[in-house]
């Protein structure tokens, strides 16, 4: 079942680039006692990914913030590795925490799974965002197949 308004997050955990490697955080760490904006893109240096989706909540995350967001997160299925390559080499620094859910456990968990086998791509997540307030969903923004418009920066931002 896809996740929706008024849903608490699944319990889980993602792997994370640190200083000395790869680590993991935990839901709770993320979303306990927190406002996080959620976002996920269906590859990491994918091109709408990285042209639009994640640069726009780079250039947005001041004004995200300033709305009481305390974390602006990038989920993808893919590694660790990817997802930290990926975060330096878009300057994301600490205004987008990038997330990877390697196997698509959690994607899976939140219903919005991505067969994109046809692309030679495997299971991704949908492109999506999502609004949470201390581990309950507030809002849900999932795009239309091949779409870019709801889970951009700009319309969680007009939407908080």
């Amino acid at each position: 079942m896809t996740i929706k308004a008024g849903d608490k997050m699944p319990s889980g955990s993602f792997g994370v680039m640190t200083d000395k490697g790869p680590g993991s955080i935990t839901t709770d760490e993320l979303f306990k006692g927190k406002k996080v904006v959620l976002f996920s893109v269906p590859g990491a240096f994918t091109p709408t990914c990285s042209a639009k989706h994640l640069p726009g909540f780079v250039d947005k995350a001041g004004d995200i913030k300033a709305k009481g967001i305390d974390t602006i997160a990038c989920l993808a299925v893919n590694d660790a590795f990817v997802m930290g390559a990926w975060g330096k080499h878009a300057a994301v620094g600490d205004k987008v925490l990038m997330l990877a859910d390697g196997n698509a456990t959690y994607t899976r968990a939140l219903g919005l799974e991505l067969d994109a086998s046809g692309f030679g791509m495997g299971t991704r997540g949908q492109r999506f965002a999502l609004v949470v307030d201390d581990g309950v969903v507030k809002n849900v923004f999932i795009e239309a197949p091949m779409e870019f418009k709801v889970s951009s920066a700009d319309n969680v931002l007009a939407n908080l």
